[in-house]
């Protein structure tokens, strides 16, 4: 269902791929972690219906959150229907980390 490993998302980056990556952790999780994905735009999940219109239409969207489970894909499937290629991070920012892949201090 629309996922995207942790190492295709680093490879995207690595190639300089285009793409609008957005991390729709809970501010909470995203406060006690302290990091995100380079690159990363946050957005609260739970104010989704105030920025989902802000999303670009004309790159490919990856979205993260936690774990991957149902804040990453009720939002991807929510871009999907709005007509944008969104995808979702498999296993979240927590799979990314384990992958032992960069992170940068959250802004």
């Amino acid at each position: 269902m629309n996922a995207i490993t942790a190492t295709e998302l680093a490879q995207l980056q690595a190639q300089g791929q285009a793409f609008t990556l957005l991390d729709v952790r809970r501010d909470s999780a995203r406060q006690q972690d302290g990091t995100q994905i380079a690159h990363a735009q946050w957005n609260n999940p739970a104010q989704w219906l105030d920025w989902k219109d802000q999303v670009p239409k004309d790159l490919p969207v990856v979205v993260y959150c936690a774990h991957g489970h149902e804040i990453g894909q009720g939002l991807t499937t929510v871009l999907r229907v709005m007509g944008l290629n969104a995808r979702y991070l498999d296993g979240g920012i927590a799979a990314w980390q384990a992958a032992g892949l960069a992170t940068e201090p959250a802004v």
